[in-house]
C-alpha cells in the first residue's frame, strides 16, 4: 500500500476513531452497480462515519488537506457515481441508520442517509402510510444515494420522483459544515430553492446527512391492468389514449418485443404468441376508486390489444410485479451481460425512442431491447452483450453515446432517473445550450471551489486533453 494512503488511514482514524475506517483497498466500496463496465476504482482510504457531524469532520479533514471525498450510499447506481476513479476518501453512510423522527399523525418522518429503501417503506406501511418512490434494490439503496440521484421507480407516473417528498436536508458542505435547508414543513419559498439545488447533485455539492420527508396515507388497495399489443405503434398509442381520456394509474410501464421475449416464459399468466408490446399499469386508491379505474384502464388499453386482462388476488399480483423487476435480470440472460442506459423523452416521442434504439443496436451489431415507465417517457434502452468479448463491449459504449445523442434529438434527457455520474460525464453538452452549462458549472465553483466533493462526476462538459482545467470542474 502506498505511503500516502497509509498516512491517510492513519490520519483519518485519529479523527473518527480506527473502528471507522478501513484500507483503500477494501474491495467492497470501490465498484457500484454500474454494469459490464469492468468500473472499478481504487482509494487512500474508506471511512465509516457513526453520525453527521462525523461526516462534516471527515469532509473538513479532507478540505485542509487537499483530498477528494467521494460519498457513498447503498452502491446500486447505475453510472458510476459512487465509485472512487483516483484515490481519495469514500465516505459510506451506512451507519447512519437512525430514524429520528416519525410523526404518522403529520404524515413526516426524518431520517438518516443510511436508512434502505425498504426499512423506510416498511416503517411508513406499519403505520398506515406510503412514502411513495420505489427504485430499485430496495433492501441495499438508501435514503441519502436516492435523494442524491433524485431516484425514480415504477409509481414516479403518478407520485413523483424522490425530490418530490424530500422537505428538508441536513448536508455537509464544505468546507467542513453541517448545514440545515428546510426541514418539516411543507411550504417554504423564503430563500432559493438551495434544498432541490442538493436534491440529484450526486454528492458533487455537498453529503446529505439526513432528511424531512413527507408521507401520505396509503392506498387501500392497488389493482394492476395488463395488456399485449402486436406492435410498438399500437402500444404507444394505448398509452397515449390513457392520458387522453384522463386516467392517473399509479404506475404505468412497458416492456418492448425483445424485453418480453427474454422473460415471457416466467410470466405468470399466459402470454399471446402474437406480442410484441406490453403495458402494465397500476390502478390504486380505495377499494371503490381502484376497481373503477381498473375498469376504466381495461376498456381503454383493451381497445387496441390482442390480450388484455386484470391480475386478482394478492398472490397474483404479488407474481406480477415481482415479474416486472425481473425484467432486467432476464434480459441480461440472454448473453450473460448488458450494457443498459436510461433515457427520457417526451412521451409522444416514445414510440420514435424505442425503434430507434433498435437501430442503433442493429447499426452496432448488438441485440437490442427496452423497457420502462412508459407514462414518464422513460427507457432503458439495452444492448445484450457477451461480456468477454471486448470488441462487444466497445461497440455497445459506442451505441450508448448514439442513444444519448438520440434523447436530445427528441428533446429529452440523457438521463430520467440514475442520474450522470461518471458514465456519463459530458452528456449535457448534447441538451443544453452553452450559458445552461456555465451555469451549471458555476454552482459547482460555489459549493466546491476546490473540485474534491465526487471528483470527475456529474460534468457538464469533459475538459479537452491537454486543456486547462478548473479543479472544482474535474481536474483531480
Amino acid at each position: 500500500m502506498a505511503a500516502a494512503s497509509v498516512s491517510i488511514e492513519r490520519e483519518l482514524a485519529a479523527v473518527l476513531g480506527p473502528e471507522a475506517v478501513l484500507p483503500g483497498n477494501t474491495r467492497s466500496y470501490l465498484a457500484d452497480a454500474t454494469e459490464s463496465r469492468n468500473l472499478r476504482g481504487r482509494a487512500d482510504a474508506v471511512v465509516l462515519p457513526p453520525d453527521a457531524h462525523s461526516v462534516a469532520r471527515v469532509l473538513r479533514w479532507c478540505y485542509e488537506h487537499d483530498v477528494a471525498i467521494i460519498p457513498r450510499g447503498g452502491g446500486t447506481g447505475f453510472a458510476g457515481g459512487a465509485v472512487p476513479l483516483e484515490g481519495g476518501v469514500v465516505v459510506s453512510l451506512e451507519r447512519l441508520r437512525g430514524v429520528r423522527q416519525l410523526d404518522p399523525g403529520l404524515w413526516r418522518a426524518c431520517v438518516e442517509a443510511g436508512v434502505s429503501t425498504a426499512d423506510l417503506r416498511r416503517r411508513a406501511r406499519e403505520n398506515g402510510l406510503l412514502f411513495p418512490p420505489d427504485p430499485g434494490a430496495a433492501e441495499q439503496s438508501q435514503v441519502g444515494g436516492n435523494i442524491a440521484t433524485n431516484a425514480g421507480g415504477p409509481h414516479a407516473f403518478k407520485y413523483g420522483v424522490t425530490g418530490a417528498w424530500v422537505t428538508g436536508l441536513e448536508v455537509a458542505l464544505a468546507p467542513g459544515e453541517k448545514v440545515t435547508f428546510g426541514g418539516p414543513l411543507r411550504k417554504d419559498v423564503a430563500g432559493y430553492d438551495l434544498r432541490s439545488l442538493l436534491v440529484g447533485s450526486e454528492g458533487t455539492l455537498g453529503i446529505v446527512t439526513a432528511a424531512w420527508l413527507k408521507l401520505i396515507p396509503a392506498p387501500e388497495t392497488s389493482l394492476p391492468v395488463v395488456a399485449f399489443y402486436t406492435s410498438t405503434q399500437a402500444g404507444c398509442a394505448a398509452l397515449e389514449a390513457v392520458l387522453a381520456n384522463g386516467l392517473v394509474p399509479a404506475a404505468l410501464e412497458y416492456l418492448d418485443g425483445g424485453a418480453l421475449a427474454a422473460s415471457r416464459e416466467a410470466f405468470p399468466a399466459s402470454v399471446p404468441h402474437e406480442a410484441q408490446f406490453m403495458l402494465i399499469a397500476d390502478a390504486d386508491g380505495t377499494n371503490d376508486e381502484a376497481a373503477r379505474l381498473r375498469g376504466e384502464l381495461l376498456e381503454v388499453l383493451g381497445e387496441r390489444a390482442a390480450s388484455a386482462h386484470a391480475p386478482r388476488g394478492q398472490r397474483e399480483i404479488g407474481q406480477l410485479w415481482r415479474w416486472r423487476e425481473g425484467t432486467s435480470l432476464a434480459v441480461t440472460a440472454q448473453r450473460g451481460g448488458k450494457v443498459s442506459e436510461d433515457i427520457v423523452v417526451p412521451v409522444d416521442r416514445l414510440c420514435e425512442a424505442i425503434e430507434s434504439t433498435l437501430e442503433i443496436g442493429h447499426r452496432h451489431r448488438l441485440p437490442a431491447c427496452s423497457w420502462g415507465h412508459a407514462g414518464d417517457g422513460n427507457l432503458h434502452s439495452t444492448f445484450m452483450i457477451d461480456p468477454s468479448d471486448r470488441q462487444e463491449l466497445l461497440r455497445a459504449e459506442e451505441a450508448a453515446q448514439e442513444l444519448f445523442s438520440l434523447a436530445a434529438q427528441l428533446e429529452g434527457s440523457v438521463s430520467g432517473e440514475h442520474g450522470i455520474g461518471w458514465v456519463k460525464r459530458g452528456t449535457l453538452e448534447r441538451q443544453w445550450d452553452p450559458a445552461a452549462l456555465s451555469t451549471h458549472e458555476a454552482v459547482k465553483r460555489a459549493f466546491d471551489p476546490k473540485g474534491l466533493l465526487n471528483p470527475g462526476k456529474k460534468l457538464a462538459r469533459v475538459p479537452a486533453p491537454g486543456g486547462a482545467t478548473d479543479p472544482a470542474l474535474g481536474g483531480h
